[in-house]
């Protein structure tokens, strides 16, 4: 019923214009959808633990936001190839270019590491533009009709794409070893080692440090921020991670998106269940 639901609501709002279609979808979710799934519950309670001094008014204006960004995100990211169309303008900034250069040209490996900020895409899709081939890792759905349509949106476009478990992560490697560039999403609750994030202790998946320390991988923070439009973004390619230790990559990692988020915690995506209670320690 749930993917029912998401297929009609995705399939009408493709019928729509982009620049309608983007900002109804952001309305349709934190409106409509994240009340009843629980997620913009799940939101605030978040921003409150981590937030424990700000109102209650600006913690709702950040979950709604948040939501709202969850509706604009999944829509474009469906409708991938009007997205790059809109993109194709979008020049890369940042520290990290001339790395990522070199590294092309050494036929290097690239790790590109970023979470669940603005649209995650965004990145991959203004480098592909570029002449860049990047694939993925990603974390298939829990529901498995939703999931269907989800997985063939992913690997629809760009490098390789693999799901997330052994197999997916061992093709994910091979990719890498022959020169491959993909990108991993590391801020999602996960068997690993617990590290701080936002304050709070956040057991975090250590797959893209013990990648690039075994195959020698150049590891590039990448973000797609959201622009006042809601439409535009702004793509920063940040200084590469120092490939040193696990905790310590995994650390310098976290600390690049703990960055984002406080230039704008309305981006980032408060309604994963990123701490879970065993977690939980108190702010001192």
């Amino acid at each position: 019923m749930a993917d029912r639901i998401l297929r009609g609501l995705i399939g009408g709002m493709l019928r729509l214009p982009y620049e309608k279609r983007v900002p109804a979808m952001g309305k349709a979710v934190s409106r409509g959808v994240a009340p009843i799934a629980g997620y913009l519950k799940r939101a605030k309670q978040n921003i409150a633990m981590i937030y424990p001094n700000m109102s209650d008014e600006e913690r709702d204006r950040i979950a709604r936001a948040c939501c709202d960004n969850f509706g604009r995100t999944l829509i474009e990211n469906y409708a991938w190839q009007e997205f790059g169309r809109r993109l194709a303008t979008t020049r890369p900034i940042g520290a990290g270019l001339s790395a990522l250069v070199q590294a092309k040209d050494e036929g290097r490996p690239v790790i590109f590491v970023t979470g669940h900020y603005g649209n995650h895409e965004a990145p991959r899709q203004v480098l592909t533009a570029r002449g860049y081939e990047i694939g993925g890792l990603y974390r298939p759905m829990l529901n498995p009709y939703f999931n269907a349509h989800y997985e063939k949106t992913m690997t629809s476009w760009g490098g390789p794409v693999f799901a997330q478990g052994r197999r997916g992560t061992m093709g994910f490697a091979r990719h890498l070893k022959r020169g491959g560039m993909g990108t991993l999403l590391f801020d999602v609750s996960a068997s690993g080692i617990p590290i701080s994030f936002l304050g709070q202790t956040a057991h975090t998946a250590t797959s893209a440090a013990d990648i690039a320390l075994k195959l020698d991988a150049l590891v590039i923070p990448y973000f797609g921020i959201r622009q006042s439009d809601g439409l535009s973004f702004s793509v920063e390619v940040e200084e590469p991670i120092a490939l040193t230790d696990t905790e310590t990559m995994m650390t310098d990692m976290t600390k690049r998106l703990e960055a984002q988020i406080a230039r704008d915690p309305a981006q980032w995506f408060w309604v994963h269940r990123r701490w879970k209670k065993r977690n939980h320690r108190q702010r001192s």
